[in-house]
């Protein structure tokens, strides 16, 4: 009888598991991968599209920015793990070191072909930078872009929009790190863009 109750409970978790795996496909991931930007936005041909041509995660997210893109692009050119931080969870991915709250004078020099260190042991290549409009992040390998992009709106305010795209693993363990990353990108890359938010309309 105990071994039948197991078994009950095994299939009752595996039902709750596939309930929990189609909502997620359904309704959360559509949404998370959106997240803020219009349709416009999420169509659009950006910078980086080139590198990855089908990328199994594309997600497109944006926010609206009382400030001009002048006063948000120093946030970004500081970016990076143990740089300025991800104004995101420190805890997580800057080795719990507070993200800046202010402009560092010397973080603020960034060229094409300059490192932007993710942890200790790995790093994207600046690509692309326009000033005040489009910074690029590619993988060395090419095998996922991160765009940062800003647009002007009217006189008082700007929206900043994310590209991220990446082809996951095939046939390999480590779509088992990527279904985990798909999972918290959101998370971190939502309290980023609100980071960014408040320090430049604070400024």
């Amino acid at each position: 009888m105990l071994e039948g109750t197991y078994v009950q409970i095994l299939i009752f978790g595996i039902a709750l598991l596939g309930v929990g795996v189609a909502i997620y496909v359904r309704y959360y991931r559509p949404w998370q991968l959106r997240w803020g930007a219009t349709d416009e936005e999420v169509h659009k041909a950006m910078s980086g599209d080139q590198y990855v041509k089908d990328p199994d995660f594309n997600a497109t997210r944006a926010i609206t920015i009382k400030a001009q893109p002048e006063e948000i692009w120093p946030w970004l050119l500081q970016m990076g793990y143990q740089r300025a931080g991800f104004y995101s969870y420190d805890w997580i991915d800057n080795k719990n070191i507070p993200s800046k709250e202010v402009i560092v004078p010397e973080l603020q020099k960034l060229d094409v072909g300059d490192k932007i260190p993710l942890t200790n042991h790995s790093a994207m290549v600046v690509s692309e930078l326009v000033s005040y409009r489009t910074m690029l992040w590619v993988d060395p390998s090419h095998h996922w872009t991160w765009l940062w992009a800003l647009h002007r709106v009217d006189d008082e305010t700007t929206r900043l929009i994310t590209r991220l795209r990446v082809p996951y693993h095939k046939n390999s363990w480590k779509i088992l790190t990527d279904l985990v990353f798909e999972f918290g990108d959101f998370f971190m890359m939502r309290k980023c863009m609100y980071g960014i938010k408040m320090r430049a309309e604070s400024a």
